[in-house]
């Protein structure tokens, strides 16, 4: 249930992120001024894996977290007894990795005899954009894409969600892995696939652009496309040892995954009637998806928003929404729970379905 604090106008917040593969920490205040932030990355206990192991994850912030949360309050200047509230991101992500972040800020806040706030990682990465711009971004469509998530919300609020649709089989960013994995180039396939498609052709090759002619549905498919990149290099088994024939299939792949997020992207936001449109997660650090959509959004004359590159990756400083449940009261006790499946619906911050 929630618990009641004497609230600041201008508070100092803690923030704690371990849903998957980042372990990060940030110091905030209610002005959403970043004072100090420190995220250790797990990049090189997964490449081999070519994606994340849960069990190697959760093991790597159990070992990075207190050190993380120590250079980050050296950063910012403070003592922990000078923070007047302490947040977790206890939803969706991998469980075990959740469950480190919250023991930790659970044992923090009531050593301090603070409050605790929990942060939704899907709504702060939406966030991410209002603490880079400073701007009033709500209501909004919310394009979450990610190694994890490709999913459009209706935000009413910051911490105030709808799911409208999202991806029915793999996310962009886990499609992207895995056809980096197919031209044997190195994890995190989203960068090594960016890297590779500046000296391709995007037009080498006409991969498909799944549920673009049903512009009905909300939602994504990105198997398809990749399976359409596994077929061309089974068909000439040449293409791999090439570097030119992988820039070319490279830079087809991320054009196909790319038309495919703007163009749903554009019809959700005419089937909704809304004008402003923020973009945070991982796969929004692409260089050619943030040049389609800044056109076509300019086009469309829609409001865009997307997070910096920065802030498009897992950090703490989208944490930063916890200024938001704090300012409403929104404070949990120690029976907090994690909640590792995707978000649908959320009020005041809480999953509705």
């Amino acid at each position: 249930m929630p618990v009641a604090y004497r609230t600041l106008s201008v508070p100092i917040i803690l923030t704690i992120e371990t849903t998957c593969d980042e372990t990060a920490a940030a110091v905030i205040d209610g002005s959403l001024n970043v004072l100090g932030s420190t995220v250790a990355s797990q990049e090189k206990l997964h490449q081999k894996f070519g994606g994340v192991v849960p069990e190697i994850a959760s093991r790597a912030h159990l070992e990075n977290l207190l050190p993380v949360i120590d250079e980050t309050f050296h950063k910012a200047g403070i003592a922990p007894a000078d923070l007047d509230a302490v947040a977790v991101a206890n939803m969706p992500g991998l469980a075990g990795s959740l469950l480190v972040g919250l023991a930790a800020a659970k044992t923090l806040a009531q050593v301090l005899r603070k409050p605790l706030i929990a942060v939704n990682h899907l709504q702060a990465h939406i966030y991410a954009c209002k603490v880079a711009f400073k701007e009033n971004l709500f209501p909004c469509l919310g394009l979450i894409v990610s190694g994890g998530h490709t999913s459009l919300y209706r935000c009413r609020t910051p911490i105030d969600f709808m799911f409208l649709g999202g991806t029915i089989d793999d996310a962009a960013g886990e499609a992207f892995d895995k056809a980096a994995a197919m031209l044997a180039l190195p994890y995190p396939g989203g960068p090594s696939i960016q890297k590779v498609a500046e000296t391709g052709n995007p037009k080498a090759y006409r991969f498909p652009r799944p549920l673009l002619n049903e512009p009905e549905r909300m939602e994504f498919s990105f198997s398809g496309l990749k399976t359409a990149v596994r077929c061309v290099l089974e068909k000439d088994k040449s293409l791999a040892a090439s570097a030119a024939a992988r820039a070319d299939v490279a830079a087809s792949f991320q054009e196909a995954a790319a038309d495919c997020l703007v163009a749903k992207t554009l019809q959700a936001l005419k089937l909704t009637a809304m004008k402003t449109l923020c973009v945070g997660g991982g796969v929004g650090a692409n260089r050619r998806f943030r040049k389609k959509l800044t056109e076509a959004a300019r086009q469309a004359d829609i409001r865009l928003y997307i997070a910096p590159i920065e802030l498009c990756t897992d950090n703490a400083v989208m944490g930063a929404i916890a200024a938001e449940r704090y300012n409403a009261g929104l404070f949990e006790d120690l029976s907090l729970d994690i909640h590792a499946g995707l978000l649908r619906e959320t009020r005041n911050g809480k999953c509705l379905s």
